[in-house]
Formats: structure tokens, sequence, C-alpha cells
């Protein structure tokens, strides 16, 4: 790859999506230098993550295609997609040996929807065999790793996504979730996912390893460094070409309104489920995030779930990811917003974890979260379903709140 000797790749990738998308829009960037700065980046850190399966040799041609009349929310931007996202003549094997050499005919419905907003879908990421799984790794592409331990993995299954943007390779991804698939990776990545309402974002072109299953849907929704990305990318996806392409998807265009409002909020917290014990970084990072919005006149509730234990065991079968996998099941929106790391407090504390129910899982826990110093910790927000505007301006509120208590 040849860059043009006056672009400033180091500020390119510092740029935020708002501040990218604007100056895309206005001329002062081309997106053939932003193109050409993400991809030499992601090339970079894909030899020390893993995090990639593979470049879209189409997105050098999209790019120098572009609409020259800089159409599109997402003109511009390079967006890196999870393995299981169509695009056409590559395959989705989701990580399993049967399914190489199938490659999509068509590209996924939000691919489509993408590189009609302007968008350059430029690169594959990794994922976990079958794509059931939290930890991050494949027979056919190998193991990822977190981009602020190696020795610690990126979270599953959209793992590939949670570590190339966590490391900087891509400002904006798409990943998939059916229980915390996308939330998972964010927030041990240190970045910002937002799983949709389960039907508000077209699955259509997006690869799964079982059929039939229809009582818990897999969601596809954004992966970013901020909620403000997150937001904007919905906006993008909610849009009539998508509406249009998948009749099944409700025609409901993106909420700005609510998104931006300044309304104060009453918010139900829980520092534990009762289920699986949160280690110590988890639990002070909820009471943080607590103080942080009743500071800022919020109303903040205890809460507690119910009938939690029959739900995961009964319904899900999954002692291990009780605070995501639930809002699976029950079809809210949720995301992930990175606020706190884990310090020396934290690991001390540590060493004192029992666990709910003291067994197997508990023990394996504590294991997996040992040696987490200076490793990111995020809080997931959720709302009721199709409040997914409602969700993120929550997410937001919690950004905005973090960044000012450590500012």
């Amino acid at each position: 790859m040849i860059m043009h000797p006056e672009t400033d790749s180091a500020l390119i990738l510092t740029l935020s999506l708002s501040e990218l998308t604007k100056k895309l829009q206005e001329g002062s960037l081309n997106p053939e230098e932003v193109f050409y700065s993400y991809m030499e980046k992601t090339l970079d850190l894909n030899k020390d993550l893993n995090c990639c399966t593979g470049i879209l040799l189409e997105s050098f041609d999209q790019m120098k295609t572009l609409d020259s009349n800089r159409k599109g929310l997402l003109y511009g931007v390079p967006v890196s997609i999870k393995e299981n996202y169509g695009y056409k003549n590559y395959d989705s094997s989701c990580g399993v040996v049967i399914n190489l050499d199938h490659p999509a005919k068509e590209d996924s419905v939000l691919v489509e929807v993408l590189k009609k907003q302007g968008a350059i879908p430029f690169v594959k990421t990794n994922i976990p065999q079958a794509l059931l799984n939290y930890e991050c790794s494949n027979p056919i592409f190998g193991q990822i790793l977190n981009p602020h331990n190696p020795l610690k993995t990126s979270g599953g299954s959209s793992g590939g996504e949670g570590a190339l943007i966590g490391g900087g390779g891509s400002l904006l991804g798409m990943g998939s979730d059916i229980g915390g698939s996308i939330r998972l990776p964010a927030s041990f990545c240190g970045i910002c996912g937002f799983k949709p309402t389960p039907g508000r974002l077209s699955s259509q072109g997006l690869s799964s390893i079982y059929r039939g299953q229809k009582s818990v849907p897999s969601c596809a929704g954004p992966m970013a460094r901020d909620v403000d990305s997150l937001a904007l990318c919905m906006q993008a996806l909610l849009c009539d070409h998508m509406f249009s392409l998948d009749p099944t998807v409700p025609p409901m265009p993106f909420n700005v309104q609510i998104y931006q409002s300044s309304k104060r909020l009453r918010i139900g917290y829980l520092e534990s489920d009762g289920y699986t014990q949160p280690s110590p970084s988890m639990a002070r990072s909820v009471r943080d995030v607590k103080a942080l919005l009743e500071a800022a006149g919020h109303t903040l509730v205890p809460y507690r779930h119910l009938n939690l234990e029959y739900a995961i065991v009964e319904l899900v079968v999954k002692g291990a990811v009780s605070y995501t996998v639930l809002f699976n099941l029950l079809r809210f929106p949720a995301g992930v917003v990175p606020v706190s790391t884990v310090n020396a407090e934290d690991e001390e504390e540590l060493k004192h974890y029992k666990g709910v129910y003291q067994d197997q899982w508990d023990k394996l826990f504590k294991q997996a979260v040992s040696g987490g110093e200076g490793l990111p910790v995020g809080v997931q927000c959720v709302t009721l379903p199709w409040q997914d505007e409602l969700c993120l301006r929550l997410m937001k509120e919690v950004e905005q709140l973090v960044k000012q208590s450590k500012a």
C-alpha cells in the first residue's frame, strides 16, 4: 500500500466517528486517506491479535468509486464486519471447517445498507468456533487475543470486532449477539457495544451454525469506541433502504429526539443478580456509576430479577452469562459502556471471592478474572423492548458522567 506523503495517519486514527464523518462530508479529508490509514493499522494490529479473517478486496474498488456528492451518513467510513456477515464471494464459515468454500452469492442486507450509506466494509473479523462461546478461537483462523493483555481473551463471539476496535484498527464494526456476543467482547476490550431489540435490524444474510432456533433470536448490532458512534450507525441502518430490502423489519426510523433528550431518568440498578456473584471490579463499577447518576439528578431504584434461576437453568441452560443472556431471552435492548479498569484493590478483594453457589463454575469464574489489573470494566444498560434509543441515551449519560468524573 502506498500512502499519500501528506496523509497524517496518526491524526486520522484519533478522530471520533462524528469528527471523521464531518471532515469527510466537508471534504477536508478524502476517503482514500482514511481507508489506507485504517487498512495499514488493521494489518499491523492483526499480526499481534489475530483479530481478522481476511481483507475484503472489493473495498479498494468501492473506495475509488464512492459517490462524488458525498451522500450517506457514513460516507467514506471504513467498517469492519463479523465473519458471519454475508459479503458476496466470501465465506461465512462461523469458524467451522465444513462451511469453507461456500462463498455468499450476495451481500447481507446490512452490508448492502452500509454501502448505500457510503460506508466501506473492508475486513472480516475473527470468531469462536460455531459462534456460541464467550472465549474466542477456532480451528480455521486460530486464537484472538485481548488488545490490552495478550494473556487474556477478547471475549466472544464478536471477539475479533472487540479486539480490532479496542486496538484502534477500526472505529465502527458490526457484530451479533445471542447470549452476550456483542456485550462481552465490548466489555473485555474496553469499547461500546449495543444489542438492539431483536428484529429492529435485519438479520438476512447473517450465517449461524444452528437451524430453526426461533425462541431466542440472534441480533445484529454495532460496536464502536463511543456511544455516539453506535447511535449514528443505528440511525444510518434504520432507513428506507433497509425497510425495503427486508419487509420483516418494522419501518421504525431512529428517534433522534429520544436519544438527545435531557429528561431525568428513573433507573433500576443491581450490583449482583443473585445467581452469579460479580467480581469486585464489576460490583465497584456499578456502585460508582450509580453515585454519578444520582449526583446528576437521576433517580436510582434497587432492583432484583424475578425467577432468574428458573430462567437460566430451565430456559437458557447457560451458570456463566446470566448478566447478558437474560436480556436475549426477554428480547430487551442492551448495551455496554466502559467505565473503569481493574485495580490492585479489586485483585486483592478477589482472593476472598467465593461465589453464590461455591461450585465449579464459581471457581472457574474466579480463575478466569484473576490477573486482570489494568483491564477495562464496563457496565450494562438495559431498557424494555423497542426502547433502543432510550437505552443508547442512558449509555450516553453514563459515558459522559464517567468522562467528567475523570477530568
